[in-house]
């Protein structure tokens, strides 16, 4: 199976599955960020009483400890202890990402660096709809605080009580967040995008949201950094004909289940393990409980290719470009040199996906729709600024500031070639 003009294009067909067609809702998410924009609190208020149901004030937008220790009576125990652990394991693998300042001096009195910094304010968007997401909170706010920012800012939506899920409460505080703000949606993000005289602005937003939250998360890059626009879930296995079909099958579930728009892909050299994971995706599916949203997502993003060499399977895999690549073969980790565009790999039968998203350590807000190719995982450094350091002293200065003087005005700017001048102007 070479890449053909037809096979990339049920390629391109699988890249392009999330929601393209922002224009129906563009003029309602600039209305509402424009209106926080311009009337802070009065404007998220009056939204989160329409879309949440919700009558806050600004005292009582901010969740309070006491609604935290509350929140930990009502969280499973050993919910409570796997976050613990979960968090560990997420904070030891950030930690080894960090970067540290440096400098380097020659002996001619030139020195050069870069100074690393965590940004002031992050803001963090955790969705409250329809369930709680407490990995989420993990993912998002642990990085963040490994890279040493000092505020961690989260908002999420409440019920019509003023109510945040206990879960996400918990998670937040154990994984280190300072403030939380109950408010959603577009109005949330323009909060933390410009600030308002209860929430502040912060540098950086992450976090995934629905297509209002994405659309604002547009709308508001400029004025603040984003991670990224997430789009829907998707899982890769290339595998060649050594691996259990059973786990194969409920792998590629695994992420068919998260939405209609999930995709679940399975590139193999063997015939006989394409046949016989389809048999056991046919019936784990009848088993589980989200049974309608699997179908659909197979029956729309769900593909089986067969390759008639492993070059040809890691070609077709590199050409997706997928969010979770797991690796099925004799030798995954030879296999796993020649990928070259995959968001987290997962290398043999026993680093099921659903490790990444919840305890193993590395991130699993990861780049989808073939952005692989250029995007990483969320981690240390999308909290962090580099600033470059250059000193020189007159005797390195010297013999190149008329190399300095010949470039500036070879593009007609003769200042920047007078404050090279003047420093030598007495010689």
């Amino acid at each position: 199976m070479k890449i053909t003009p037809e096979l990339r294009g049920k390629i391109q067909t699988l890249i392009k599955r999330s929601q393209d067609d922002y224009g129906p809702y563009e003029a309602t998410v600039k209305e509402i960020v424009e209106a926080v924009h311009t009337r802070g609190d009065e404007a998220l208020l009056e939204y989160t009483a329409k879309f949440d149901k919700a009558s806050l004030t600004p005292e009582t937008m901010r969740v309070t400890k006491e609604e935290i220790d509350e929140a930990y009576k009502k969280v499973d125990p050993e919910l409570l202890s796997v976050i613990k652990k979960s968090i560990q394991n997420i904070e030891e693998y950030h930690k080894l990402q960090k970067r540290n300042s440096w400098i380097e001096t020659k002996p001619n009195g030139t020195v050069l660096g870069q100074k690393i910094s965590p940004v002031e304010y992050a803001g963090v968007y955790v969705p409250g709809g329809k369930a709680a997401y407490p990995s989420t909170v993990l993912m998002n706010v642990v990085p963040a605080r490994v890279a040493g920012v000092p505020n961690i800012v989260m908002t999420t939506p409440c019920n019509a009580a003023g109510e945040v899920y206990p879960n996400t409460l918990v998670a937040a505080n154990e994984a280190g967040v300072t403030e939380i703000y109950k408010c959603g949606g577009a109005q949330a993000i323009a909060a933390l995008a410009y600030g308002t005289a209860t929430i502040p602005k912060v540098d950086k937003i992450v976090g995934p949201g629905n297509i209002f939250v994405a659309i604002a998360k547009r709308v508001v890059f400029g004025h603040v950094s984003i991670d990224s626009i997430a789009g829907p879930s998707e899982i890769l296995v290339l595998a060649d004909d050594t691996p259990n079909p059973r786990y194969v099958a409920a792998d590629l579930l695994s992420q068919a289940e998260h939405d209609e728009l999930a995709s679940a892909v399975l590139v193999t050299t063997s015939e006989k393990l394409a046949e016989e994971v389809s048999t056991w995706v046919d019936k784990y599916t009848n088993q589980l409980e989200r049974k309608e949203i699997i179908e659909k997502s197979l029956d729309n993003f769900g593909y089986i290719f067969v390759a008639e060499s492993m070059q040809d399977a890691i070609d077709v895999a590199n050409e997706i470009a997928p969010e979770h690549m797991e690796i099925l073969t004799a030798n995954p980790w030879d296999t796993m040199t020649k990928v070259k565009n995959a968001g987290a790999m997962f290398l043999g039968e026993y680093s099921s996906e659903p490790l990444g998203d919840y305890f193993a350590g590395p991130n699993h807000v990861l780049p989808t729709n073939g952005t692989a190719r250029f995007f990483s995982p969320l981690g240390v450094d999308d909290f962090i600024k580099k600033s470059s350091i250059i000193c020189y002293s007159r005797d390195a200065l010297e013999p190149v500031y008329k190399d300095v003087m010949t470039f500036a005005n070879s593009e007609g700017l003769t200042a920047h070639a007078n404050s090279m001048r003047v420093r030598f102007e007495e010689d």
